[in-house]
């Protein structure tokens, strides 16, 4: 009887309780390691090239249908590269949005330094453009937003930081512009560059061979009638503010 029993620990039918704690104990994926920040600067150069490939795929393709392995290949890198700088796709996925964000920092600080010393019309393309500049890196936000819902929360950040730099920058330029006249012009000006994609980039807008153009003069009358009486002599005469230039 004891020799015809079944043993349960050695038959394979059930697992032993060493054999439970050793599979209880197996690794999984770390979905919640974030991602690798690298520090030489061949490594720098691997993840952009990867967050370029991503904004591609994912641009072309929607979030969900975008594979690593695909990214991967769009790289011309082996999957493992791929997974050791972004351990899952939503790693890179935020990764993507922080690019976005500093991307678009960057492009304001620049118009920022600029804005006292250029002309109005310079200062109006300059942000007329800026949106149409990173073009690829907005679409593939775009599709990221959408989707998750949990990430829609994230679009109107972005729209509203947007709005805040716009207001920042009008407001270094013409320092006595109120502040609700600033927003509010924020805002037009901050569709201007939505339809300046729309109408040279996405198709998306009616257009004309000459529609762009005259939407950059609108955007240039509109930026030197508002700002009218409220910027500093220094920048009404397109110089360097005080100090900025030996005589």
């Amino acid at each position: 009887m004891a020799e015809g029993r079944r043993n349960w620990q050695t038959d394979g039918m059930s697992p032993t309780p060493a054999k439970t704690k050793a599979l209880s104990a197996a690794p999984r994926p770390n979905r919640q390691r974030p991602a690798l920040a690298p520090r030489r600067g061949v490594g720098r150069e691997r993840v952009a090239t990867l967050m370029a490939a991503a904004s591609k795929v994912i641009q072309e393709r929607g979030f969900d249908a975008a594979t690593m392995a695909e990214i991967a290949a769009r790289a011309d890198t082996k999957i493992g590269s791929l997974y050791r700088f972004f351990p899952n796709k939503e790693v890179l996925a935020d990764a993507l949005m922080q690019r976005y964000s500093e991307l678009r920092d960057a492009q304001c600080d620049e118009i920022d330094a600029r804005a006292r010393v250029v002309s109005i019309d310079e200062l109006a393309d300059l942000l007329v453009d800026s949106i149409a500049e990173i073009h690829d890196e907005t679409k593939a936000l775009v599709a990221l937003l959408d989707a998750r819902s949990e990430w829609s929360g994230k679009r109107l950040e972005y729209r509203e930081k947007t709005l805040k730099r716009i207001v920042g920058t009008l407001r270094l330029r013409a320092p006595t512009l109120p502040g609700e006249t600033a927003k509010d012009m924020a805002v037009v000006l901050l569709n201007n560059m939505k339809t300046m994609v729309a109408m040279t980039l996405d198709k998306s807008a009616p257009t004309s061979p000459g529609g762009p153009a005259e939407l950059r003069l609108m955007n240039r009358l509109y930026l030197a009638s508002k700002l009218a009486g409220h910027e500093l002599p220094a920048a009404q005469a397109g110089a360097p503010p005080s100090g900025g230039a030996s005589e």
